[in-house]
């Protein structure tokens, strides 16, 4: 059986409804979108807070879907993760404060989205006695790795970043919960995320509107930094697989096999869209910045059937494309940035 067909449910199948933590996001609405689309029988409820990177525009296409339902909320908020758990069969925890520039100036509200939010959804799920948890997890937790080699289940976690310490922090909490109450857990651990929705913080989505503006394309340290790539739609297959088919307990690496240096990604988003390379900036490195991450995904082959399906220099040329045939989207997103930007001014000025 391919991973497609693994990963939807039957028309036999009971209904069931999944809450979806972070749903407006990028990886959580195409994950979203995915299961609606997949899986009949399923309903989701979204808990989002539509932090700076949440955004309701993401999921403009399923609006009042019938199976649908979106809460605004906190994961902390422990009144309403509880009222909401004793609703729902499965968790999936797709919400976390993610970019590590943000994490390094400010590491208070990761501590409290992704370790503390994370304990009150385990704690929420234990009491209610759901069927599964799953936490979306980071390839980060395994710090950097050398010139050779791959991450695995096994690697020892090292944490480099305020950002991948906190989501190391939550997956030893969620393993915890697994073995000391039993509360049936997976964790999901994946490489670098690209496609369209993308919030124009990462490195991809930022260099695209940089270069369609002529902008400055700021690349850090010597931009050999190397990345393991994978399609958005990729991942959430793979998590659907896991939520149906993953075994309590296990850990699984999401991975594309696919390794590119900043640097070379640079220069192909340039190269797509017909623009000189001395728009290149090479600025002062970040702070624990990774050298190279690489992720051996055996265990999700061998085990449940998965494999990546999108090829990257297409994959990344219709992202590019994208981002230019939804200007609307993107003036949205701004407008939306600048309110906000506005509003903190105008609170720290007082």
């Amino acid at each position: 059986m391919n991973d497609t067909a693994a990963s939807s449910l039957t028309p036999s199948t009971p209904k069931r409804t999944l809450l979806v933590t972070g749903g407006a996001g990028f990886i959580g609405s195409w994950f979203v979108r995915y299961i609606l689309e997949n899986e009949p029988q399923t309903s989701i409820v979204n808990l989002d807070l539509l932090t700076y990177a949440g955004n309701l525009d993401n999921l403009s296409s399923i609006e009042g879907h019938p199976r649908y339902e979106f809460i605004h909320g906190d994961i902390t908020d422990k009144a309403l993760v509880r009222s909401l758990m004793n609703r729902v069969d499965i968790c999936v925890n797709i919400a976390a404060q993610t970019h590590v520039d943000r994490s390094i100036d400010g590491p208070d509200v990761f501590i409290s989205t992704n370790v503390v939010g994370t304990q009150t959804l385990l704690e929420a799920a234990r009491l209610a006695g759901i069927q599964k948890f799953i936490q979306v997890s980071t390839d980060e937790v395994y710090g950097s790795l050398g010139s050779t080699g791959a991450f695995t289940e096994t690697s020892p976690l090292d944490p480099s970043s305020p950002y991948s310490a906190s989501k190391t922090s939550a997956d030893l909490l969620v393993m915890s919960y697994f073995k000391t109450y039993g509360l049936p857990v997976c964790i999901t651990r994946c490489s670098n995320n690209y496609g369209p929705y993308q919030y124009p913080e990462k490195l991809i989505p930022r260099f695209v509107l940089n270069a369609m503006a002529g902008k400055q394309l700021p690349v850090y340290g010597d931009g050999l930094n190397v990345r393991d790539w994978i399609h958005v739609s990729d991942h959430n297959r793979a998590l659907a697989l896991v939520m149906n088919q993953g075994q309590p307990g296990e850990i699984y690496n999401i991975g594309a096999n696919n390794e590119q240096s900043n640097l070379s990604i640079t220069k192909c988003i340039l190269q797509t869209l017909d623009k000189p390379e001395s728009l290149i900036t090479f600025v002062e490195d970040r702070l624990g910045h990774d050298r190279r991450y690489a992720i051996d995904s055996n265990k999700i082959q061998t085990q449940l059937g998965w494999q990546p399906t999108v090829n990257f220099d297409q994959g990344l040329e219709e992202t590019i494309l994208w981002y230019g045939k939804n200007p609307e989207w993107v003036r949205r997103l701004e407008q939306r940035l600048a309110r906000e930007t506005q509003t903190v001014a105008a609170r720290s000025s007082k």
